[in-house]
């Protein structure tokens, strides 16, 4: 999936937790009024005179940039509607990610902790916080190496299905229905929350990333069949995936220009190698397209299962097929040819086919 700059950095590290305000369980809240801008003011305490502070957008690039003076700062600008954006001090990290929208915004805090600012007067980060705070305790669950612990999976599913059906109208709320398809295998409910949410917030950064994500679900839904394809194996030979019924199969889609699926490859070994006599097997798509590149990685790191591509790279028929616009990626399917799992990665490969392959 072709992503900004900042959905890459934020989907792996949105983990860090923000001092949460004291406040009188009688204090009225805060009414924003609408403004067509936004105004960041800043209180760092400890930074020197002189310090560049930049705000960076969601392509990496610089939206506004000025300097500290008595431990102030001052950002001006405009959104086109609430995202995320990135601020730096001195162009290095830690930094602070903010969900800004166009409204009075104050941050403070010290030069000692500048990624764990708080961040006050914009509706939406604080949307933002409130689920980031809520996730903090579970972020090890949204990694490829998760814990096996289903009870603290089952919270993690309450609060962001929770915070999507409260929140239909957050710009936030796109981000926590991500979160829910990364721990739940209900991509059914996945697709209802997503339809669920008002217009502008479909048609916003983060929710046209969800809406690619619901796409391959439409096409690629757990418990539907997936659909038979035919490609050529490294000897030039037609193989067809329906010829593979009556195995679990792992239809892994990687190339050998993949750093991440090479980092992942040694994980599809380990289980091809435990369950291979226990009626499972692996059908490699490649989306390379030079061919002597595609064999030597597949000498190179032991892949010795059954290998199919095109060589037409992003192009290649089966990923136009199944929409598929992001690797590694894989899906498992059961020996009637229903998809069972998808994006097994890591431990979680081994521990699915555990349960299946007693």
């Amino acid at each position: 999936m072709k992503n900004s700059f900042l959905l890459i950095l934020l989907l792996p590290l949105l983990t860090f937790a923000q001092p949460k305000p004291k406040t009188s369980a009688k204090a009225k809240p805060t009414v924003h009024k609408p403004l067509d801008s936004y105004i960041i003011n800043g209180n760092i305490a400890g930074l020197a005179d002189g310090t560049v502070v930049d705000l960076m957008n969601n392509q990496g690039g610089q939206e506004a940039e000025t300097t500290i003076k008595d431990g102030k700062f001052e950002l001006n600008g405009k959104m086109a509607a609430p995202d995320f954006r990135i601020l730096l001090f001195n162009k290095q990290q830690p930094y602070t990610i903010l969900f800004l929208d166009n409204s009075y915004v104050k941050i403070t805090g010290t030069k000692a902790a500048l990624n764990n600012l708080t961040v006050t007067g914009s509706p939406s980060h604080t949307d933002f916080d409130k689920l980031n705070k809520a996730l903090t305790p579970y972020q090890a669950y949204f990694s490829d190496d998760a814990p096996d612990d289903s009870a603290a999976l089952a919270n993690v599913t309450k609060i962001t299905k929770d915070f999507a059906i409260q929140h239909p109208k957050s710009y936030i709320t796109p981000l926590a229905i991500i979160r829910f398809s990364q721990v739940s295998d209900d991509d059914k409910e996945t697709i209802a929350l997503y339809n669920s949410l008002a217009p502008e917030i479909k048609s916003s950064a983060m929710g046209n990333y969800l809406a690619q994500l619901v796409s391959q679900l439409n096409t690629n839904g757990i418990g539907t069949v997936l659909p038979d394809f035919t490609q050529t194996d490294t000897s030039g030979t037609p193989v067809s995936f329906s010829s593979f019924r009556g195995k679990y199969v792992l239809v892994d889609f990687w190339a050998s220009w993949c750093h991440p699926c090479r980092l992942e490859n040694p994980n599809v070994v380990a289980a091809y190698n435990k369950f291979k006599d226990k009626n499972f097997t692996v059908l490699g798509v490649s989306f390379d397209k030079a061919k002597p590149a595609w064999i030597d990685a597949i000498k190179m790191d032991n892949l010795t299962w059954t290998h199919v591509s095109d060589l037409q790279g992003w192009s290649n028929a089966v990923a136009l097929q199944f929409q598929i616009t992001q690797i590694p990626q894989n899906i498992l399917v059961g020996p009637d040819g229903i998809i069972i799992a998808k994006n097994l990665r890591g431990p979680k490969l081994e521990r699915k086919l555990s349960k299946l392959l007693r």
